[in-house]
């Protein structure tokens, strides 16, 4: 028994957020993965890059913002069980990407286009309890493909002071995805998620659209703000389509020469991003359609950019300070970007 309640309440917590667990289904988008000047089209050439993405957290937020210490199984033909619920997420995932951008113009614009396959490892440990007081710990990890994005449409208009860039893009669902049925002692089951999941289970269609304002023409300044809007399909196995998410990333990017000759520059500036959920979940199988998920976090992002080879690395970093319907963590990123 409390093997199978360990595995149950492992489908239902574990990373309801990072890796789409049916309790609170989130978009593919993550705030927290690109750099502030990412949202903008470069100049013509290939682009070849590692992006690292760590997220840890040890806390899940109900509805209104409040951590969650219980969860409620109510299986189909048995009676309901209450799990005290005490998690520990650990997420580690590297994206290469390639970026092309071509020498013609469309409607004025660069145009480029992006492809990435990201592979995650995702690490829990839980210690649950039962209402009874029996307890059980448990440490599961899993390590596999993502899902694949591809951003066919990619425009961006330069301007003295101004970039203005919108993008296309496709998540298919590529990823390692199961799922299983879990059967009570006692009677009753779930049909759930398996708990080494990385995929989603889902489609997703994604409009960004992004603009920065240079206050000089060197452009060594830069304000940012860009919008991502996320149309998902119906879930794997689940009568059940996530409701559409936008998200808010925003950065002020302050380039400083380090040498002389200003081939060596250092990049810093605060950044932020914010995601809501826009509208219901559907279908027979999701759990309080109307409750919508909310992320907010604050950071900072410092890099090197070397102008002989063509080459940035940057590191950021972001601290969740308010959620709702999910995890509430702390993300960072690493990426090495180089053009050929």
């Amino acid at each position: 028994m409390k093997r199978r309640l360990t595995l149950l309440a492992l489908t239902i917590t574990m990373l309801a957020v990072v890796l789409g667990a049916q309790a609170a289904e989130i978009g593919h988008f993550n705030g927290g993965l690109l750099n502030i000047r990412d949202y903008f089209v470069p100049e013509p050439g290939l682009y070849g890059g590692l992006y690292n993405y760590f997220y840890h957290t040890g806390r899940l937020n109900d509805r209104h913002g409040d951590e969650v210490n219980t969860v409620t199984i109510n299986p189909r033909g048995g009676p309901g069980v209450t799990l005290g619920v005490d998690v520990n997420v650990d997420l580690y995932a590297l994206a290469p990407v390639f970026i092309w951008v071509s020498d013609w113009k469309i409607l004025g614009a660069k145009y480029g286009a992006v492809i990435t396959l990201p592979f995650a490892n995702a690490s829990l440990a839980a210690t649950l309890s039962t209402a009874t007081g029996r307890s059980g710990t448990a440490d599961t990890a899993s390590f596999n493909v993502g899902d694949l994005f591809v951003q066919p449409l990619w425009l961006g208009w330069t301007l003295p002071h101004w970039d203005v860039a919108f993008a296309y893009g496709l998540y298919a669902p590529t990823g390692k995805y199961n799922t299983e049925t879990v059967t009570f002692p006692r009677g009753g089951s779930i049909t759930a998620e398996a708990t080494d999941n990385i995929g989603y289970g889902f489609w997703t269609h994604q409009l960004q659209g992004a603009a920065a304002w240079y206050p000089w023409t060197h452009k060594a300044t830069a304000v940012t703000a860009a919008l991502t809007y996320e149309i998902h399909h119906k879930k794997h196995d689940f009568d059940l389509t996530p409701g559409q998410n936008l998200t808010l990333n925003w950065g002020i990017s302050q380039f400083l020469p380090l040498t002389k000759d200003q081939k060596l520059l250092l990049e810093v500036g605060p950044a932020g991003y914010s995601s809501w959920q826009i509208s219901d979940d559907t279908g027979s199988d999701a759990r309080n359609g109307d409750v919508h998920d909310e992320v907010h976090a604050v950071g900072g992002q410092l890099g090197l950019t070397y102008l002989p080879w063509q080459a940035v690395l940057n590191f950021h970093a972001f601290y969740e300070f308010s959620a709702q319907d999910r995890f509430q963590g702390q993300a960072y990123g690493i990426s090495l970007v180089k053009k050929f």
